[in-house]
């Protein structure tokens, strides 16, 4: 497959890539700092430019299959301002498939099933800022007609890879505390080759 990922030099995004990479896939990252993408490999394309610019979005979705973004909040509103450009680009070139990278706090809350983890309290962080970034293009991709998935791991340690954990539609599993980065990038690479969560949330957790 020709797979594009966006945020490819953050933490889940360098573990899709060589995740990708190593199964024979042909990949085109677009970045900001290409010097930050240590890989030498001719199935990799790297693309210098920015998710706000609808020129840099068009030109690197080319003949592309499939869209992975482990974009994250980083203090800004990139996140939600970049989705509807990505979301257009998409529609534009007959691409139907996303895969996201979100946060636990967009998904629904146990105690108060008709609020997200975020709005009810339940979720622990102190700061909502990141969740409501999330929640924004959860409600932007869930507007779309695009074959959207979106996982929701909940605290993110850099441990080493388990191989082994809990998934569930719409729903942080019970008592679920942390999940790797990379064991999240590992079922995010997952669902390339699966159609069985399209337009879902998944909560993932040990």
């Amino acid at each position: 497959m020709k797979i594009l990922i966006l945020g490819a030099t953050g933490r889940v995004g360098g573990h899709l890539l060589k995740y990708i990479l190593n199964d024979g896939h042909h990949v085109t990252a677009l970045v900001r700092m290409p010097e930050k993408i240590q890989w030498n490999n001719e199935k990799l394309t790297i693309i210098q430019g920015d998710v706000l610019d609808k020129d840099a979005i068009a030109t690197a979705l080319h003949e592309i299959d499939l869209v992975i973004s482990a974009l994250n909040t980083d203090g800004t509103t990139t996140l939600s301002e970049s989705m509807p450009l990505i979301i257009e680009a998409m529609q534009n070139q007959n691409i139907q498939r996303i895969i996201t990278i979100g946060t636990a706090g967009i998904l629904q809350s146990r105690s108060t099933p008709s609020l997200l983890r975020y709005q009810s309290g339940e979720s622990k962080q102190k700061s909502t800022r990141a969740a409501i970034e999330h929640h924004k293009v959860y409600e932007l991709l869930n507007h779309s007609k695009l074959d959207w998935t979106i996982v929701c791991p909940t605290y993110l340690p850099d441990t080493k890879r388990l191989g082994a954990y809990r998934i569930e539609r719409h729903f942080l599993p019970m008592d679920g505390k942390e999940i790797s980065v990379a064991d999240t990038a590992e079922f995010a690479f997952s669902l390339i080759q699966s159609r069985d969560f399209l337009k879902t949330r998944i909560g993932i957790a040990y």
